[in-house]
């Protein structure tokens, strides 16, 4: 038996890379818009003398409208998260960071929270001469009391 009868052009023709088309995206994710594209590929080719069920595509369009949903409830918890009125109420609080230096050695600070700053779309508290991630609180406190 020669090499030439048995390879993948004889025994796999519709995975030849001329008939694929490219799949590559620049996110892992799939969101609505590749899904109404897999919908409407779908319709496009069906079978004539077996249509999509009734059932079966308003389940499909459910499916759509929840995944828009989704996208749409993620999208407005990110901007509550970063809404300044929010993070505007920790002024005055003392909270607790872990901080990392160059070395790669971690710290826990603490200390009062002087104000709120916005870089880059991300906000940060701002104790003394430091910025601090939001995320990287781990604990708010009122400050003690002086005694």
């Amino acid at each position: 038996m020669t090499d030439s009868a048995i390879s993948t052009k004889n025994i796999w023709p519709n995975y030849s890379s001329t008939n694929t088309q490219s799949t590559t995206s620049s996110s892992s994710n799939l969101g609505k818009d590749e899904f109404l594209k897999i919908l409407i590929t779908q319709l496009k080719n069906q079978d004539p003398t077996q249509p999509l069920q009734d059932k079966e595509f308003i389940a499909q369009m459910a499916q759509f409208t929840s995944v828009e949903q989704l996208t749409n409830m993620n999208t407005e918890m990110k901007l509550m998260r970063q809404s300044l009125g929010i993070a505007s109420g920790l002024i005055g609080k003392n909270v607790t960071w872990t901080a990392v230096d160059s070395t790669g050695a971690s710290t826990v600070k603490s200390g009062i929270v002087d104000s709120i700053i916005l870089k880059a779309g991300q906000q940060y508290v701002k104790v003394g001469s430091e910025d601090i991630a939001l995320d990287s609180i781990s604990q708010i406190s009122n400050p003690e009391a002086a005694k």
